[in-house]
This record gives structure tokens, C-alpha cells and sequence, in this order.
């Protein structure tokens, strides 16, 4: 699990095919204190098995599921990637619950600076609409974003000069394609109504009714 918090940029100075997947190289932009072999490790918001660490280096295998679904396949030696580790449960969550897996890709529709800050808009799978919405969350490329507006297939956010600066979401253009995972609560909250209509599920308090009741629906 993670946070959305990007530690650092990364940099892949290894790509070889393998097994129907990847191996990838990555070097980290910071230190990989305390490092764990097999801990998992977020590069540009997918969820991934570090491996073979050796000071800031690691190795991740890339499954063709991964390959098929991400824009990890696109990288190439010397790209910039987002990277954050594992969340531990003593942590601050400082942007909210990301699972690392990638729900699709989505293409940056426009770019246009507001001030000192920069807007964002990106094309969103028409499936995913319902789980976005405005002041919600979603991760960008691994980075934990507030939504400002949605549609039926896009969404536009907001992004301050400090994160355009620690992340690689400053070196998007208009066209660049970017891995995409909504807010996961959505998803079960979808999960747990649908069981209760169908009959399958034991009798709950959380119904429709309820979740407008408490500020999640309007």
C-alpha cells in the first residue's frame, strides 16, 4: 500500500525481455535505507517486487499483465520515473490510499499554466467516470492528485509548482500517455452495494440512503 507521496525520481538503466515480461534496472534518487529484498516499490504508480538492491539500485520483474495494462513498457534506458516505497502503518498519509494497481492509461488532453500553479487535463476510460469525482482523489504516475472537475471521459486537475518540481508530471506534454488508478473506496463501496441488491450479501446499514446521509453521495 502507498500514499501517493513521491520520494524521489528514478532513473531505468536496464531493460531486457524475460519470461514473456521485463526485467527492469532502476537507480533511485534517494537512499534506500533499512532495504528489504522483496519489498514493493511504486515506479510510476505500479506496484513492484525490488529486488537484487544494491545501494540505490534494484531490480523489478515486470509481468506482461503489468506490460499490458501500464505505460511501463514504453520506458526506455534513461527514463525518469515517480518512485515511493511501501507505506509502513506508523507513517503520515499525507495523500490517501493507493494500492499501486493501475486501473488504465490515460493521455494528457491539455496543459496550460493558472498563475504559479499548472492545469492538467487527462482522458479518462468512460468505465472509471463513476469512480471520480470533483474533490476526490486519484494517482497520476504514482502521484496522490485532487480532482478538480470530471466528465464522462476526462478529469482536470490542479498541480502546485512543488510537486511539478519533485515529480516527473513537470516534464509531461500534450499526447504523453500516463498510468492511472482511481480512488479505491469507490470500488468497494460499488462492490458491497451491489451485493446487498442482489441478495448475496448479509444485511447492512450501507445503502444508498446512508452514504448520502453522511457526505458520500449527492
Amino acid at each position: 500500500m502507498f500514499t501517493g507521496i513521491i520520494q524521489g525520481i528514478g532513473a531505468l538503466f536496464e531493460k531486457r525481455p524475460a519470461g514473456g515480461g521485463m526485467i527492469f534496472g532502476l537507480t533511485a534518487g534517494f537512499a534506500l535505507t533499512d532495504p528489504e529484498e522483496g519489498e514493493s516499490i511504486a515506479v510510476n504508480g505500479v506496484c513492484l517486487t525490488a529486488r537484487n538492491i544494491q545501494g540505490n539500485r534494484f531490480f523489478v520483474d515486470v509481468s506482461p499483465e503489468s506490460l499490458a495494462r501500464t505505460g511501463l513498457g514504453r520506458l526506455q534506458a534513461g527514463s525518469r520515473v515517480n518512485l515511493e516505497r511501501a507505506l509502513r502503518l506508523c507513517d503520515r498519509l499525507g495523500g490517501h490510499l493507493v494500492s499501486g494497481h493501475v486501473d488504465a492509461q490515460g493521455q494528457v488532453r491539455q496543459r496550460r499554466p493558472a498563475g504559479d500553479f499548472t492545469l492538467f487535463t487527462f482522458s479518462l476510460e468512460p468505465g472509471l467516470s463513476k469512480y471520480v469525482i470533483a474533490k476526490g482523489s486519484i494517482t497520476v504516475n504514482g502521484v496522490s492528485l485532487t480532482v478538480n472537475s470530471c466528465d464522462r471521459d476526462r478529469f482536470a486537475v490542479s498541480i502546485i509548482p512543488h510537486t511539478l518540481a519533485v515529480t516527473t508530471l513537470g516534464e509531461l506534454k500534450e499526447g504523453d500517455w500516463v498510468n492511472i488508478e482511481v480512488d479505491l473506496i469507490g470500488k468497494y463501496v460499488e462492490k458491497l452495494l451491489a451485493e446487498q441488491g442482489s441478495g448475496n450479501g448479509s444485511q447492512s446499514r450501507i445503502n444508498p440512503a446512508f452514504l448520502a446521509e453522511h457526505g458520500f453521495l449527492r
